[in-house]
């Protein structure tokens, strides 16, 4: 079944893909029924926040989602966000790319507990090989966050953020799937008197499926294995952590054609600190590293991506109402890169670094009703110099039911080492950074029956956008995001509901026309039962046709249909000790087109994928 839509009809198109569910079958692969608006981030503040307190909009994966599949990739938990567009291409391992609220990949900044996971050279995070096993829940903040975090934080940031254990348990998980899929997960977790210890190890393999729509497309197969551990301390006065985390593997890719294979290996080392100096006072520290390997395995390509933090912060709670947090962050990235030429042109080879440090003040004040938040960051780069960016934000309970948000507020995008250093490639030490504006308003409406409503919309603009001109990279184009969402969430008893509407204008100033591959409209629907011992689950994800590259020497643009996919999950838990699970992803085996590959060719999504596994935890 594929459903295929203008922007009209989209509300057609979501009645029609509901219509092939049973009613009882109802996944929430974005929220789930125990989310309310009291469930606590940390990503908007770097402090623990309730949801319904934050000043922007911020969405949560929360633990039962990601548990629902252990065989769920990133990408596809986050295309569950109606804000997010997620385009793949192809399957699993297949690259992906996140446009968040229509920005480009790399205006989205990843992290795992702080840690930076975007990639020095191409900018963006390579996100399907990142594995979820131990992770409790996702943030995604929308809108611009470089007073707290920084470069590439343009678009909004996702956060992964892991599991610390809370008592002593161990587990064993396994799920089997179509296209000889599966994946294994054993973990133990020791918790006792504030001090805690973890272990994870995972592995997944699959035969994968076709990349493209083309005739003799062949499957593209993925595998991957890795572990992490974490060990720390947790006190009122002080606490203190080591986490490690390392996934390594296989992927096949599509390659003019041809299919071709690379190896990848990324890795976490992320060592946190705090002390309680004064009742009112206390010191945080970070030291982390993250690395980001691959090497081709038909040429002799390599691309080798290293990150390295020091952080120190301090926050102060001066009266009951007002903090004030204050810090610096320390970062060196590091490119290392070759790729050969096979068309007889100078070979790409550099190996450099770039160090930064950037001064971070905010204040933020809470009391009757009105929650502020202000900041500022002044980023002090070796190769393009000072830039600064600051932010503002606001949010007032005008009634007991009712509450606004405001904010306005710039951000930043630092050149990638490939932007820097790759000269064939057009790189050009003299790049300037990226540089955004963006304002938003919203309202949170609570009424009867516990159904809550959410609205909002925003304006985006970014300048400097880096660009090629002949053949070399510089800073000359401009574009503009406008949009808005519309949400709307219910639960009664074991029933539950959740939608959300996105739409978002994503244009060229120059050009005045729709960037590539940003739908302008984008629907998320989930609902479901779930009484703690069974739940049925239904999800559905609906996109608006998109624009893409034309074929030279054409220049009219091709199109990426709009498609509408649903998804299934179920469950049962006999006895806590066990835990028996079936899903089944894109149920109707909508091969739609994700990307144009060119030449008539588009990239496809991989179709059904049903999988049932059992956990058994002591």
């Amino acid at each position: 079944m594929s459903t295929v839509f203008q922007p009209t009809r989209l509300v057609g198109a979501i009645a029609i893909a509901m219509g092939f569910a049973s009613p009882a079958f109802a996944q929430d692969q974005s929220t789930e029924k125990t989310a309310t608006l009291d469930t606590i981030v940390v990503t908007a503040s770097r402090s623990e926040q309730k949801i319904s307190e934050v000043p922007a909009r911020i969405n949560i994966i929360e633990p039962k989602i990601l548990e629902q599949s252990p065989i769920a990739s990133l990408p596809q938990l986050l295309e569950t966000d109606a804000s997010i567009n997620m385009v793949q291409s192809g399957g699993y391992g297949q690259s992906a790319s996140i446009f968040l609220r229509g920005t480009n990949s790399n205006h989205t900044l990843l992290l795992r507990d702080g840690v930076r996971l975007n990639s020095n050279t191409s900018g963006a995070a390579s996100l399907p090989f990142i594995d979820t096993t131990d992770i409790k829940q996702i943030e995604v903040l929308k809108g611009p966050a470089s007073v707290l975090y920084g470069a590439d934080a343009i678009g909004g940031v996702v956060q992964l953020i892991s599991k610390t254990p809370e008592k002593t348990s161990a587990f064993i998980t396994g799920e089997i799937g179509e296209n000889k899929t599966y994946k294994s997960v054993v973990g133990a977790d020791l918790a006792e008197n504030g001090f805690y210890a973890q272990i994870r190890g995972q592995r997944l393999e699959t035969d994968g499926t076709p990349v493209t729509d083309a005739k003799d497309n062949k499957k593209a197969s993925f595998d991957q294995k890795g572990y992490s551990a974490k060990i720390g301390v947790e006190k009122e006065l002080f606490a203190a952590s080591v986490d490690y985390s390392e996934n390594e593997g296989y992927s096949d890719y599509d390659n003019y054609g041809n299919l071709v294979s690379q190896d990848f290996k990324n890795e976490v080392i992320n060592v946190k600190g705090r002390a309680n100096v004064l009742d009112n006072l206390a010191i945080h520290a970070r030291l982390s590293q993250f690395k980001d390997d691959l090497n081709q395995n038909n040429s002799p390509d390599y691309v080798y991506s290293t990150t390295q933090e020091a952080e120190l912060y301090t926050k102060w709670q001066m009266t009951p109402a007002q903090n004030i947090l204050v810090g610096s962050t320390y970062k060196d990235i590091k490119g290392d890169v070759y790729s050969k030429n096979l068309w007889g042109g100078q070979d790409v080879k550099y190996k450099e670094s770039v160090d930064t440090i950037g001064y971070f003040a905010q204040h933020q004040y809470k009391s009757n009703g009105l929650e502020t938040q202000v900041g500022v960051r002044v980023e002090d780069n070796e190769k393009f110099g000072t830039h600064t960016v600051g932010q503002g934000a606001i949010r007032y309970q005008v009634l007991p039911l009712t509450s606004v948000y405001a904010n306005i507020g710039s951000a930043f995008r630092a050149p990638t080492t490939n932007d820097l250093y790759a000269i064939s490639w057009g790189g050009n030490p003299d790049l300037k950074p990226e540089e955004s504006f963006s304002y938003e308003i919203g309202v949170d409406q609570k009424l009867n029956y516990n159904i809550n409503l959410g609205l909002s919309i925003y304006r985006n603009k970014v300048d400097n956008l880096i660009s090629y001109q002949g053949n070399k990279l510089i800073n000359v184009n401009k574009a503009t995001f406008t949009g808005g969402e519309a949400s709307l969430k219910w639960q009664q008893d074991e029933l539950f509901l959740s939608t959300t509407y996105a739409y978002v204008q994503a244009k060229d100033d120059e050009t005045k026309k729709d960037l590539n591959r940003r739908p302008r409209q984008s629907l998320t629907l989930t609902t479901g039962w779930d009484d703690g011992e069974y739940g049925v689950s239904a999800s559905v994800v609906a996109k608006s046709n998109s624009k893409d590259f034309a074929d030279w020497p054409s220049t009219t643009p091709t199109t990426n249909p709009g498609y509408v996919t649903t998804n299934v999950n179920i469950y049962w838990q006999p006895i806590p000790m066990i835990k028996l699970f079936a899903n089944i992803e894109n149920i109707g085996d909508v091969n739609y087109k994700t990307a144009y590959n060119g030449n008539g060719v588009y990239y496809i999504n991989g179709g059904r994928q049903a999988s049932a596994g059992v956990t058994f935890r002591y």
